[in-house]
């Protein structure tokens, strides 16, 4: 079985037009909390599918994650009020883990007791745990960033992302055969530095890889992992003084701001993740000092057109129409996609096996086989092997003057790191 929501993305842009209006959250800072959607249905008798959310409303994750769950309530109510899957009704219910490691077990069983068929939970950390759980139960969990050895060999957990270190090694790649000049400039000197939960030593080998398979590209200059939190940058600002490029923490205000105060002229790496805390770089003033830095995103940014773009622009302001300024100031929101992904897949397993039948396991069947395409391009997929769904990314640079995130690259194919 095949799915594609390349036909049915042109329905969903034209139902959005015409669907009545639903409940908005508050404006400003009150949006963070969405209110759990109430499932509707045009049909007289409907399977009941429930979504089971393991989030972050009240931790430290609670502002990242907070316009992800707004995406998942608000994609949930669409499919519902549409009747994009005939004879399902969705449900959602939600659990605030507070990004507590003591509660993502809980978290589950609680999720497990109200009829959760599929879990969602995009804090790394909860997939990680809930593994061999999920795989025990046969339930599900679409989330997103594991490493490599959580994700395989191949079970119940998806991640609607790329391999960490196929993100580095496109990123790098595409750098070094398009935006460097290594054939009169030498290589590129590449280092890194980041927060110890950021994943980053996956990133940082794979670069040091790259470097050793293409010394003429690339040289490798340092890895540097700081504990969460560190906000003081000086001894891994002066390691790196000299680099052309640094793959930079993910939330990466305080290192940029250090960086530039002390002269350095590199520009800086990354991935959808530090366009997620996009918001923190407009509130410290700092476009001119994150000029030209380049991030390899799965997903387009807000100025953009095409089936991605148009449906989660009218989506939100369909929703949160006080919020608009506020939400568009990271790409969180643009979720939706991945969520609109997951509702696909249940959707295909609706029509092979019937309302009636669908459960998890038909869900788990439905996913393995499982394509994603907007305008002509396949963008996302799983099989029985590949549990993560991106196929295809773009180059972004940052324009400082502009205060923009401009697409620099066509939708290159994600390369697999050797």
């Amino acid at each position: 079985m095949k799915t594609s929501i390349k036909n049915s993305c042109v329905l969903l842009l034209v139902l959005l037009l015409v669907q009545v209006s639903l409940s908005a959250c508050g404006g400003g800072d009150d949006e963070a909390e969405p209110t759990v959607p109430t499932a509707t249905s045009t049909t007289d008798q409907v399977a009941k599918i429930t979504i089971g959310n393991h989030t972050d409303k009240t931790g430290v994750a609670a502002n990242a994650l907070a316009y992800i769950d707004a995406a998942l309530a608000d994609v949930v109510e669409y499919y519902n009020q549409n009747n994009l899957i005939p004879g399902v009704e969705l449900g959602l219910v939600e659990y605030d883990g507070q990004a507590d490691p003591s509660k993502d077990i809980p978290g589950y069983e609680w999720l497990k007791d109200k009829g959760a068929d599929l879990i969602t939970a995009w804090f790394p950390s909860v997939a990680v745990t809930l593994r061999p759980y999920l795989d025990a139960d046969g339930i599900p969990l679409f989330g997103t960033i594991v490493r490599n050895e959580i994700l395989y060999p191949p079970g119940h957990l998806f991640i609607t992302s790329a391999l960490l270190e196929d993100q580095a090694w496109t990123t790098i790649k595409w750098v070094a055969e398009n935006h460097w000049d290594y054939q009169t400039e030498g290589p590129a000197k590449v280092g890194g530095v980041c927060w110890d939960t950021d994943n980053c030593d996956v990133y940082f080998n794979t670069l040091e890889k790259y470097a050793e398979l293409y010394p003429e590209q690339v040289e490798w200059v340092s890895g540097h992992i700081a504990p969460a939190a560190t906000f003081i940058w000086a001894t891994e600002v002066d390691a790196l003084k000299d680099c052309d490029y640094i793959w930079a923490p993910n939330s990466l205000g305080n290192f940029v701001r250090e960086y530039r105060q002390a002269g350095h002229t590199s520009k800086f790496l990354g991935t959808s993740a530090h366009l997620a805390f996009w918001g923190l770089i407009e509130d410290m003033g700092l476009w001119d000092a994150v000029d030209g830095s380049l991030f390899l995103s799965d997903t387009e940014w807000w100025d953009e057109t095409g089936e991605v773009p148009d449906f989660v622009n009218d989506l939100l302001r369909e929703n949160h129409p006080g919020s608009v300024d506020e939400i568009m100031r990271t790409k969180s929101y643009f979720a939706a996609i991945n969520i609109v992904f997951i509702l696909e897949i249940i959707k295909s397993a609706a029509e092979a096996v019937g309302p009636e039948n669908l459960d998890s396991q038909a869900i788990y069947e439905a996913a393995q086989s499982a394509t994603l395409e907007f305008d002509g391009l396949q963008r996302h997929s799983f099989t029985e092997t590949k549990r993560a769904s991106v196929d295809r990314a773009a180059v972004y640079k940052v324009d400082g003057d502009g205060e923009n995130i401009v697409r620099i690259s066509d939708w290159i194919s994600i390369e697999a790191a050797p």
